[in-house]
């Protein structure tokens, strides 16, 4: 007797996440200081795992999927991305600094921070991503 394979059980939470970091990606698109890119990589991965149709179109979408083709294909983010990202995370740097929090508050920030900045600076760059 053939049985069919149970279908992914998490394949509806994938399919919701990846609506809902695609939502947040088109915004960080077009709000200068939220991040999109990371949310429409996030996005691509949810969709991956729950609805290819959904992933194909992210992925050959003019304007959305061309730095996730890039960073899927190399792990690259263009420079324009590297710049709005380590311009953001100074702003935040300097936001802290000067919100009064407490020294080490700071210093787990300042950690992280410098931490995600190196590794955002060491990706190979892709020019010609917008």
């Amino acid at each position: 007797m053939a049985t069919t394979p149970n279908p992914d059980p998490l394949r509806p939470l994938f399919f919701v996440a990846g609506w809902i970091l695609l939502a947040i990606g088109v915004v960080g698109v077009v709000l200068p200081l939220l991040p999109g890119t990371i949310f429409l990589i996030l996005a691509a991965a949810c969709f991956s795992r729950s609805s290819p149709r959904f992933e194909l179109w992210l992925l050959n979408h003019p304007q959305l999927g061309p730095e996730v083709v890039a960073w899927r294909r190399d792990g690259s983010i263009s420079v324009r991305g590297k710049a709005f990202a380590l311009s953001g995370m100074a702003l935040s740097l300097v936001i802290v600094w000067f919100s009064g929090a407490p020294r080490y508050a700071f210093a787990i920030t300042a950690v992280l921070l410098v931490a995600s900045a190196i590794y955002v600076g060491t990706r190979p760059s892709n020019p010609t991503g917008s």
